[in-house]
């Protein structure tokens, strides 16, 4: 298979992980016998410094044309104050919109070795393995009017939540077709006894969820999921939810694994005429600027992100699977980065990758 892929290092610890991530990716195509083709973009603060604007017209160009974007991070402190067109995360903003990407898979499993690098007891987090599907199009970062007027005592912020039926309605799907090849369940988490958006999110999931019947839905307000996560994590499968509602549990999620530093994601979109899902992949950390360039930062969330590209994208669940694996050997050999609190001196980002690369079988 020939594999062409734009690569969008970012800001911050965002060129780090990239690099290994993309290296991870040249030794599986190598030893499956594909051919790939990388090029390269900017986005974020980088972005901005070069070109004024966080998401470049050519970067879009790039984006629409490749099979696949791999995508490190975005943010840098120098542009907390400056206006919203002009913050890096504006970037991220409009590369999914261009793309159409609707519906961000973020895995959150735990890993025997890595149980005593959770605040959790072992014995609450051991055994978690759920996927958070979060729409991502939607909802109050999208909706207009939004936007600060006024001035003195009259100055007001004004955000809109909302979402139509068609936007609700496809990434339910998604979830439970994710869900017919996991545990058969999903969760749907909304604030239904408050907001009518909610109850029009919570009445089609319900419609969704007939043509599913061999799915067991259950519907959850969104507090009472942030509190079941840290309590019970694993009574989770698939966890359905808007836009904000996920971007901020997906989070609290990373916390289960150790470390922010070890989850994929995946941002999905329509499916092509050749079948192939489109798709961004970016590890869910941020750019981490304080530890940018020092080789400190985890690779293994941006290397899972290339796990879920070849399986969504490229429909290569053994290269995958290899993937997948490898990690799994390297954190049992304890090669682990200071985020995951090792036994002794810690790995450093260069180190992690070339092991993840060592231990690929095919």
């Amino acid at each position: 298979m020939n594999l062409n892929i734009l690569v969008l290092p970012g800001d911050g610890i965002g060129v780090e992980v990239t690099g290994e991530a993309v290296r991870v990716l040249r030794e599986v195509a190598r030893a499956a016998g594909h051919s790939v083709r990388f090029t390269e973009g900017l986005i974020g603060g980088v972005a901005i410094k070069a070109e004024g604007t966080p998401f470049p017209a050519k970067t879009e160009k790039l984006a629409l044309a490749a099979d696949a974007v791999l995508l490190g991070a975005v943010g840098l402190p120098e542009f907390e104050n400056a206006p919203p067109e002009l913050r890096p995360e504006r970037g991220l903003l409009r590369i999914r919109a261009a793309m159409g990407v609707f519906a961000n898979l973020r895995p959150v499993r735990t890993y025997k070795p890595l149980l005593d690098s959770s605040p959790l007891k072992n014995s609450v987090v051991e055994g978690t393995d759920m996927i958070i599907v979060r729409e991502l199009t939607g909802g109050i970062y999208y909706g207009t009017p939004r936007g600060i007027s006024g001035e003195g005592a009259e100055e007001r912020a004004v955000n809109t939540m909302t979402y139509s039926r068609a936007e609700i309605e496809r990434v339910s799907r998604m979830a439970f077709t994710l869900a017919r090849t996991r545990r058969k369940k999903v969760t749907s988490v909304d604030k239904s006894n408050v907001l009518e958006n909610s109850q029009l999110w919570r009445k089609v999931v319900i419609e969704v969820s007939k043509d599913f019947p061999d799915v067991a839905l259950d519907h959850m307000l969104v507090d009472n999921c942030a509190m079941q996560l840290v309590l019970n994590p694993k009574r989770f499968d698939i966890v359905l939810t808007e836009n904000m509602f996920g971007d901020i549990l997906s989070d609290e999620g990373a916390v289960l694994t150790g470390s922010i530093g070890m989850l994929p994601s995946a941002s999905i979109g329509e499916k092509r005429p050749s079948g192939a899902w489109t798709g961004l992949y970016e590890p869910v950390h941020g750019s981490a600027p304080d530890i940018a360039g020092q080789n400190k930062a985890n690779p293994l969330g941006a290397i899972g992100s290339v796990a879920a590209m070849l399986e969504y994208t490229f429909g290569l669940t053994n290269e995958a699977a290899a993937v997948n694996q490898a990690i799994e050997s390297v954190l049992a050999q304890g090669r682990l980065t200071a985020d995951l609190k090792p036994v002794g001196t810690p790995a450093t980002t260069e180190q992690v990758g070339a092991a993840v690369r060592a231990a690929i079988q095919l």
